[in-house]
């Protein structure tokens, strides 16, 4: 599920990624709720209509995996992402797994519980990072250290993947 975040460094990522979208998270059934699982301050399950509200305009995506998974693939999906609930938000970007941000948290997820790779892992020096607000934020996160190749992944990549066919756009 894909959203413009209202978050401070949401309009730097668009423009770092040339993306419609910043944020994203996994749709998940969870004890008869439908809940996003994402990568906030911890990465936690937030309630649908929360997660939608959280969003510019509540304006948002939905993807599904072109082929339809098995219940136990979605079930070695989703613990697959649960293993890192609790985790801290990463600011920087890593890609350990001290700290997740959300595409990270979905990518891994799916390479990890499935072997599916939703698309090509990128560095840091991939994205357009000449706009004056991406400037800003890496400075501000990286001072004069950029870690030009750290392996990352974006929300534009996933969305993107030729794997995921769209569902519903709201």
């Amino acid at each position: 599920m894909f959203h413009v975040s209202k978050s401070q460094q949401s309009l730097a990522i668009q423009k770092a990624t040339e993306s419609p979208y910043s944020y994203m998270g996994l749709i998940v059934n969870k004890n008869g709720s439908v809940m996003v699982l994402e990568a906030v301050q911890p990465v936690k399950y937030t309630p649908l209509i929360q997660w939608i509200n959280r969003g510019e305009k509540q304006h948002y995506v939905v993807k599904r995996y072109k082929d339809n998974l098995t219940k136990e693939q979605k079930e070695k999906l989703v613990k697959s992402a649960e293993q890192y609930l609790g985790k801290p938000y990463d600011l920087y970007f890593n890609w350990n797994d001290q700290a997740i941000y959300c595409s990270e948290l979905v990518w891994k997820a799916y390479e990890q519980a499935l072997g599916i790779k939703l698309s090509p892992l990128e560095t840091l020096k991939q994205f357009n990072l000449n706009e004056p607000r991406v400037k800003q934020l890496m400075k501000q996160r990286y001072g004069e250290s950029t870690p030009w190749n750290e392996i990352v992944i974006s929300p534009k990549s996933i969305y993107d993947s030729e794997l995921l066919k769209e569902v519903v756009k709201n």
